[in-house]
């Protein structure tokens, strides 16, 4: 299994699995930009080991400026963490909600912060039938007063529509919202809620900045709240959390603007000729919002996502076993959308398994 240690990525068990050095898989099973880091990740790499023998600053401040000026938001109201996973343990372990609402299926960390708190979980358990959307009626079955909801919500894909997370705010509710993948959203001005967040205490936003920069080594992720709420949490955090190569490489990265237009228009060509090709072979693909699918295999004896991921990895490409979420079962896999080459590559060994399963399904 993969999925070890909860996570897709994970190339050191990918290499005791099936025995290659991890340069030779090309890795489906985590949601990065196919393009690699930027080159201003490069320019800070090359001057950085000059100043490795200084403290970070501990208060982010240059990194939070930036961000302040892009979210036109106060930087009080900004949280710099070690990538979003610490921002969603603080924010659990300052907060201490008895019950949490989730809405299954999710991202496995917010169930993991809440069990660690010593609170319990209320499940919200999304429908395969509408595509995993979360709907009002849905969210106000809970009768929790603290919400985790990610929009654009993983593995599903799908946005929470901003109304209905005001509608909870409004209702006395605390909803804390992941953004990891909000950056890849073409509409990302007119959904996120970083600017609502700044300005309620109640309301909560936390953003990766690994995702769309490809830059996961590093661990680096935000959070926007009222100031005062981001003060409190700001004095629960391990002191220099953030080193400063991660520091530095934020900044760098907030200027990469042709980066992140080039960005833009690659997923809007790939990802609907990589969802039609799947459909060809008979794949059911989640209409999702991001970089990733969500996808349901077809009915074939002995065909389930973890036989396929251990068949594909054994071709050298890595699948997210997408049954390890809560709500999914078997017959669920999750793709990161790759350049086309490699998609065709995806595409050539998917064919290759799903023949092999029907033909012996016949047999």
């Amino acid at each position: 299994m993969l999925e070890r240690y909860g996570h897709g990525g994970d190339l050191r068990t990918a290499e005791e699995t099936f025995g290659f050095p991890a340069r030779q898989f090309i890795d489906f099973s985590s949601n990065m930009n196919p393009y690699g880091p930027p080159d201003g990740v490069r320019r800070v790499l090359v001057h950085y080991a000059e100043q490795i023998d200084r403290y970070p600053d501990p208060a982010v401040r240059g990194l939070r400026s930036k961000l302040a000026r892009l979210h036109r938001v106060d930087e009080q109201s900004i949280m710099i963490g070690n990538g979003a996973a610490e921002l969603i343990d603080l924010v659990v372990r300052a907060l201490k909600p008895p019950v949490t609402a989730l809405a299954y299926p999710c991202f496995t960390e917010y169930g993991d912060a809440v069990m660690k708190s010593g609170g319990k979980i209320e499940p919200i358990m999304l429908s395969s039938d509408n595509s995993f959307e979360l709907t009002e009626s849905m969210a106000e079955q809970s009768k929790a007063k603290f919400y985790m909801i990610g929009s654009p919500n993983n593995p599903t894909g799908q946005l929470v529509d901003p109304a209905l997370i005001m509608k909870l705010v409004y209702n006395g509710a605390t909803v804390v919202v992941d953004e990891a993948f909000m950056d890849f959203i073409p509409e990302e001005e007119k959904l996120t809620l970083i600017r609502e967040a700044a300005n309620h205490e109640r309301l909560f936003v936390i953003r990766s900045m690994t995702k769309f920069y490809a830059i996961p080594g590093i661990r680096l992720g935000y959070m926007v709240g009222a100031p005062q709420q981001i003060a409190a949490m700001r004095r629960l955090q391990v002191p220099w959390s953030v080193n400063s190569l991660a520091q530095q490489i934020g900044e760098a990265v907030l200027e990469e603007k042709d980066y992140a237009l080039r960005t833009m228009n690659w997923l809007q060509e790939e990802k609907p000729w990589l969802i039609q090709k799947l459909e060809g072979l008979g794949l059911r693909v989640i209409p999702g919002n991001v970089n990733y699918l969500l996808v349901q295999l077809p009915g074939v004896p002995g065909l389930t996502a973890a036989t396929l991921q251990y068949e594909m990895g054994r071709m050298g490409l890595l699948i997210r076993d997408a049954s390890h979420f809560i709500g999914l079962d078997e017959s669920y896999c999750r793709f990161a959308v790759k350049l086309r080459h490699q998609n065709e590559w995806l595409l050539e060994a998917l064919g290759r398994c799903l023949s092999k399963f029907r033909e012996a399904g016949r047999a």
